[in-house]
């Protein structure tokens, strides 16, 4: 049987059930003052985007939502979502799980990637005339 997840003792049921003061006191320090000092504007208007789209999508969740707003603390009304996170070229989706209760959504969409640089060539730089040819 797979353990059900607990976050700080209280389930998700629990979680999604209890007031926005009451769940800001389970966070760690720097996400408790980052809710305790109130919503960005940017951060309000996507919850209240978040709030209508659970209202009017029920049954079916198959749009995602897509936000900038990589500040936001993924909070518990968020799980199951598809959030399609902008990570300053294009959109990553992350489906919201409840292990990521209490991490911020710019966690999840990763900003910069693996540098590979090419093995040089001909004439990519004056070295690379003492580079051997195979």
């Amino acid at each position: 049987m797979p353990k059900e997840f607990a976050y700080r003792g209280h389930t998700i049921e629990q979680l999604k059930n209890v007031s926005m003061d009451e769940f800001i006191l389970l966070l760690p320090a720097r996400q408790r003052r980052s809710l305790q000092r109130g919503l960005t504007p940017q951060q309000r208007e996507f919850f209240e985007e978040l709030k209508k789209y659970k209202r009017t999508n029920d049954g079916e969740n198959k749009k995602a939502i897509k936000t900038h707003c990589r500040d936001m603390i993924i909070l518990p009304e968020m799980i199951g979502l598809t959030i399609l996170i902008h990570n300053g070229k294009e959109f990553i989706p992350v489906e919201v799980k409840p292990q990521m209760i209490g991490h911020y959504l710019g966690e999840f969409a990763i900003t910069n990637k693996k540098v590979s640089h090419g093995t040089p060539g001909i004439g990519a730089s004056r070295s690379s005339m003492y580079v051997p040819l195979k």
